[in-house]
């Protein structure tokens, strides 16, 4: 309730506003009327109609404007005031400001017109001439306020439509990397021990079962991680239930699961990072494993991640075959992907055969 009354509160002072407009332009009018002498049944009925209807202008602005223009027009045929069409510019602005351009261009011409045929009415040959030109800056110049403050407008809804569109794709395209790297990973775990135990199976079939355990480990946590990054994918209306994140903390029973797949991982992490930074880290260690386990198992594999004041380094090497392709396969998904999770924060990114053999892949990070 608070909150509802928080959002409605700069409407209501613009109303307020409207309504203190619309009081000072009776009073005004009244002094007008008062001051050239015009009789009560004239001048009063004038000043409210000038001024009384400003207080609604945002309900019914063309509306508002009719009756004021109108109304002002009398006026200045009456010898009532000659002052320049300051209720008609007020009523004018919102007119051009929330109305389509046609609409608003002819709320200009029916404004402009009559005006200044009652100003040469009523005034003599050439002052009404200076009070006409005077009258078309104050009119206009409300005109094209109202017109720029529409454009404006709509330039910043336009904006922010294209910031949520932009937000949009920039989130489906994380969801995809997401997904390539759980997929990429646990499908190579669960290739290479379904060939093992498709080898094994017949003369050492209590090995072909722990092949199949791993298998069915990795297929389950792959099932929970696609869950939660589709869910993300659903309506609103649906109820997501999201784990959390993968991070630093996840790392150890990651570089476990590569052990059953021939590659032997040590593991060295010091220091904290940002949840954020955390998934980062962790799926450049995770693709970078998973490149192992597809080109260079059997292998044995080094995993450091070094945390310091100002940024954090992760570094993979392997003692595979040292000609094999880089991580991903040249410009593969996986490159790409570790690239571009490294280049969100500004940091550095290099992958490539060792010149002793095996393979490297470092990505520093800036913290900050």
């Amino acid at each position: 309730m608070r909150s509802r009354v928080l959002r409605l509160l700069p409407t209501a002072y613009l109303y307020v506003l409207d309504v203190a407009a619309a009081a000072v332009m009776v009073l005004v009018y009244l002094e007008f009327a008062e001051t050239n002498g015009a009789p009560w049944w004239l001048g009063y009925p004038l000043a409210l109609l000038i001024g009384a209807p400003l207080a609604v202008r945002r309900t019914w602005p063309v509306a508002v404007l009719a009756v004021v223009a109108t109304a002002q027009h009398v006026a200045t045929v009456a010898h009532v005031t000659l002052e320049p069409y300051g209720a008609t510019a007020f009523a004018l602005y919102l007119v051009a400001s929330t109305c389509s351009h046609r609409v608003a261009v002819g709320a200009l011409a029916a404004s402009l017109g009559p005006a200044w045929v009652a100003v040469l009415i009523s005034e003599p040959w050439p002052e009404a001439v200076g009070l006409c030109v005077f009258v078309t800056l104050v009119v206009g110049a409300a005109w094209a306020l109202g017109r720029t403050t529409r454009v404006r407008r709509s330039f910043e809804v336009r904006e922010a439509a294209e910031a949520a569109a932009r937000a949009v794709v920039e989130e489906r395209m994380r969801i995809a990397r997401e997904l390539h790297d759980v997929v990429a990973h646990s499908l190579s775990l669960i290739t290479v021990k379904a060939g093992v135990a498709a080898h094994v199976a017949a003369d050492r079939p209590g090995e072909a079962v722990d092949a199949l355990r791993v298998i069915e480990d990795a297929s389950r946590g792959t099932l929970v991680e696609m869950r939660r990054l589709l869910g993300v994918l659903r309506s609103e209306d649906a109820a997501v239930e999201l784990a959390p994140l993968p991070g630093l903390d996840d790392l150890p029973e990651l570089v476990s699961r590569a052990s059953p797949a021939g590659v032997a991982v040590s593991l060295s992490v010091s220091g904290r990072v940002p949840d954020a930074l955390g998934l980062t880290v962790y799926r450049i260690v995770q693709e970078s494993v998973t490149n192992v386990i597809k080109h260079a198992a059997p292998a044995s594999c080094d995993v450091s991640v070094v945390v310091d004041d100002g940024s954090v380094v992760v570094t993979v090497v392997d003692d595979g075959p040292g000609g094999r392709a880089p991580a991903g396969g040249g410009g593969g998904h996986g490159l790409i992907g570790m690239r571009e999770r490294v280049a969100v924060y500004g940091g550095a990114f290099s992958a490539g055969p060792r010149a002793g053999g095996g393979f490297a892949v470092r990505a520093e990070v800036p913290l900050s």
